[in-house]
């Protein structure tokens, strides 16, 4: 079919809506007429180079939800009508990883970033007569996406489709940032450093965990005043005004978990963070950086003679299959704000406006809602 995307050319470019090709399912894959799609700043660092792909063009977007439209052959679990959000890591379950209970490691991502189908190791996406990446094998940056099955999570019906794609990756990961990798524990004081679409939902973790303290780290006033909103006990500015606060709060012990969600990581935040966290703490790194800098700012006698933990996570730790419809479930029972997350919503001709809003710390979360007029 005939449809169209946002499609990034080089790095430094903007994203192009243009039309696009896309191809029907083959075996195990489904096609998905998408409702909306978040702008996560993972996607951002396609822009900058900072994360490689092995060419462009590339088409944008692994956060959607949708209705699937098409079930290709093979497909189980899956009929046409069902509502779905996708996942940015696809879990077949069977593989060593999946099998140990650690479906955010999937084999089946072993070409998250090389773009070939699952199924049979071609090209769902064609522009200008070209081969396209889709996004994590994705590509939510258009209103119809052909995918695996392993890549989309069934969801129930009465969901708002717009909201529900907020848990595709945003939310999942912070959440996930806080109760399962960084384990809070009630009474904890826990430091959350960058409050954008990740590091919001580690506030509303922590704080679901039973924290004590909910201690925020960001430089935006307006995401200050969300997280408070979200969860958050304290708000600090700068690294440097938090670690003065954070000791005279805590008597000298600082904080039990720290988690680094700032939306492109540098080396030198991992000492910060593992300076702000206390003997036996941990220290969780979640946000992206460039995939080239190696370079980490890093005390050992202080990692060692402290005993803390410096961890990193993916997907918060959490099995799509499951954290998804258990999100789902918290919002629909009024225990996890998704509604307030989605700050700005855009046209998908309007995607280079809602990047630069993201950029000027204007959003939570922009979203791309698709209309009859996309399709």
């Amino acid at each position: 079919m005939k449809t169209k995307g946002a499609i990034l050319w080089g790095v430094g470019e903007e994203w192009s809506v243009e039309e696009i090709e896309l191809g029907d399912p083959r075996e195990g894959e489904v096609q998905v007429q998408l409702a909306a799609s978040g702008l996560c700043h993972s996607d951002e660092h396609l822009v900058t180079g900072g994360t490689p792909v092995a060419f462009y063009p590339v088409i944008g977007g692994h956060e959607g939800s949708g209705v699937v439209t098409k079930v290709g052959p093979g497909v189980t679990g899956l009929q046409e009508g069902d509502h779905v959000v996708t996942a940015f890591i696809p879990a077949c379950g069977q593989c060593p990883p999946c099998s140990k209970g650690m479906q955010n490691l999937c084999d089946l991502g072993a070409n998250l970033l090389a773009g070939t189908a699952i199924s049979d190791g071609s090209y769902r996406v064609q522009a200008q007569g070209k081969d396209v990446i889709p996004m994590c094998l994705l590509g939510t940056f258009s209103p119809y996406i052909t995918v695996h099955q392993a890549s989309v999570v069934k969801i129930e019906p009465d969901i708002p489709l717009e909201i529900a794609a907020l848990v595709g990756c945003g939310v999942t990961t912070g959440w996930g940032s806080a109760t399962r990798v960084a384990d809070v524990r009630p009474g904890e004081n826990v430091v959350v450093m960058g409050a954008g679409g990740v590091g919001m939902n580690a506030v509303q973790g922590a704080a679901a965990a039973g924290a004590k303290r909910v201690m925020v780290i960001e430089p935006v006033a307006r995401k200050r005043e969300w997280a408070m909103d979200l969860g958050a006990t304290h708000v600090f500015e700068s690294a440097e005004e938090a670690t003065e606060k954070v000791n005279e709060l805590t008597w000298g012990r600082m904080a039990d978990k720290t988690i680094i969600t700032v939306g492109d990581i540098q080396g030198e935040d991992v000492q910060t963070a593992l300076s702000l966290t206390g003997k036996g703490g941990r220290a969780v790194v979640t946000g992206m950086g460039n995939a080239a800098n190696t370079d980490v700012k890093l005390s050992l006698f202080e990692l060692t003679l402290l005993q803390k933990d410096l961890q990193g996570a993916i997907f918060g730790g959490l099995a799509p299959r499951a954290a998804i419809p258990e999100l789902l479930g918290l919002y629909q029972e009024g225990q996890l704000k998704l509604d307030e997350l989605a700050t700005t919503k855009y046209s998908l001709e309007d995607i280079n406006q809602g990047y630069q809003d993201m950029r000027d710390g204007k959003n939570i979360r922009g979203m791309v809602v698709y209309t009859d007029a996309d399709r």
